[in-house]
């Protein structure tokens, strides 16, 4: 039987900008819808070299977090093009949340309509307790939290979704942060969902200061 993969455009801990409490992050690699103004355009191109089983993944998982994370938030990168890993790895975070007796959420975003995730994809929402599916819409003001345009909503799927989630569904963006940033492997990570204008003023910001952005993810 073939070990199951993902490919994995990055992963963190934590992420605070993506969901409720400190959550494990994780981007997947390959997305085909390319949704104009998208602020991950690096995740778009498929690339087999950064697969990655999702044994290691969880294995990762559990030990950045200590075996105590609050949720998983799984973005791209579009997710549902890579169903089987999926699959597999959504079952891991359930075998692990009961192995561990943990109570973390697993919240997945998708460029895919809600309709396409419940006449396609049924199954694997089935394993997540949250999802905030449709594509990102650049003309569209930007949305509530954790979301990048007004079209996207939050859809708890579980009854610990709607526990965990309840509150947070009409929520303004400036209710939470939106942006945190890291250093890996010599690049600077932004993380979250950013406002609009906020990354033309990061690039802004650097080149008054001497640095000049060569490559960035929001632009091809």
């Amino acid at each position: 039987m073939k070990t199951p993969t993902l490919e994995l455009n990055k992963a963190h801990w934590p992420v605070t900008v993506l969901g409720p409490g400190r959550r494990i992050g994780i981007w997947v690699q390959g997305c085909s819808i390319h949704c104009p103004g998208c602020v991950s355009q690096d995740t778009w191109p498929p690339d087999p070299a950064k697969a990655i089983t999702v044994r290691d993944l969880l294995a990762w998982c559990a030990k950045v977090s200590k075996n105590a994370p609050e949720g998983v938030t799984i973005s791209g990168g579009e997710p549902f093009e890579q169903a089987a890993g999926l699959r597999a790895l959504l079952e891991g975070l359930s075998a692990w949340r009961r192995a561990e007796h943990l109570d973390f959420d697993v919240l997945c975003y998708s460029g895919l309509p809600l309709r396409t995730l419940e006449s396609k994809h049924a199954d694997l929402l089935a394993l997540l307790d949250a999802v905030i599916p449709e594509p990102y819409v650049d003309h569209l003001p930007q949305g509530p939290i954790w979301r990048g345009s007004r079209n996207q909503p939050l859809v708890p799927l579980s009854a610990r979704g709607r526990a965990r989630y309840a509150h947070w569904l009409d929520a303004p963006a400036e209710a939470g942060r939106r942006m945190q940033a890291t250093v890996e492997g010599g690049r600077v990570w932004m993380i979250g969902i950013p406002g609009r204008g906020d990354m033309a003023a990061v690039e802004a910001l650097c080149q008054s200061r001497g640095l000049t952005l060569t490559e960035v993810s929001w632009r091809r």
